[in-house]
């Protein structure tokens, strides 16, 4: 809940003209671009921070690490997702068999 004492802030930005049109057909057009933003900050990249740009130690790190590491396509979601390389068999979207 919030306090009381909090008080809302008004925050703008700038939007092109196909933005502002398909905003302006939203029954509400607050708590979208409130929620839109809340789930944005929550799926950012963690290592870029969503920046999409490593600086170069996180380069190095992430080049250290991808040696061990690699990407991969997911066969169902097509997402492409890390897999250690020990982590072969694993697979999200289907539950483990008895016995495994």
């Amino acid at each position: 809940m919030r306090d009381a004492r909090q008080k809302e802030s008004v925050v703008t930005f700038k939007a092109d003209a196909s933005l502002l049109d398909a905003l302006r057909n939203l029954p509400n057009r607050s708590e979208f671009i409130r929620a839109a933003i809340l789930q944005a900050l929550d799926h950012h990249c963690p290592l870029c921070g969503g920046t999409g740009v490593l600086s170069p130690n996180q380069k190095q790190h992430w080049q250290r690490f991808a040696e061990r590491h690699r990407l991969r396509e997911c066969d169902e979601c097509h997402e492409v997702h890390l897999v250690c390389g020990k982590e072969e068999h694993g697979h999200l979207h289907r539950a483990p068999r008895a016995g495994r």
